[in-house]
């Protein structure tokens, strides 16, 4: 998944450098997917949103072309971006050229 999506340089270490937390980690993070409400793009999207207000940029380039691959438009990834426009100010805009740039090189 890491070759169609690519992960952050921080999140590669994390595989590379502590594989047993990495596994652990990913367990979790599957596990909160499976009891989600959400359907895959929805969720996808307002992970993208947190991604942005929490300023948490290297993450963007997965979480953008993982919800494109569920179908997100360009539109729809900008506006998960800027949903937190109101909330935590104009931080999340910084998110916007990355997303954007994992959304338009395939």
């Amino acid at each position: 998944m890491t070759e169609k999506f690519p992960v952050s340089n921080a999140f590669q270490t994390f595989i590379q450098e502590a594989p047993e937390q990495q596994k652990i980690w990913m367990e979790t993070a599957q596990k909160l997917g499976a009891a989600s409400k959400l359907d895959g793009k929805t969720e996808e999207l307002a992970y993208i949103a947190v991604l942005a207000s929490a300023r948490l940029e290297g993450g963007l380039p997965f979480h953008v072309k993982h919800a494109k691959s569920l179908g997100a438009t360009r539109d729809e990834i900008i506006g998960a971006v800027l949903v937190g426009l109101p909330a935590v100010g104009n931080i999340v805009i910084q998110a916007l050229p990355v997303a954007l740039q994992a959304f338009d090189n395939d």
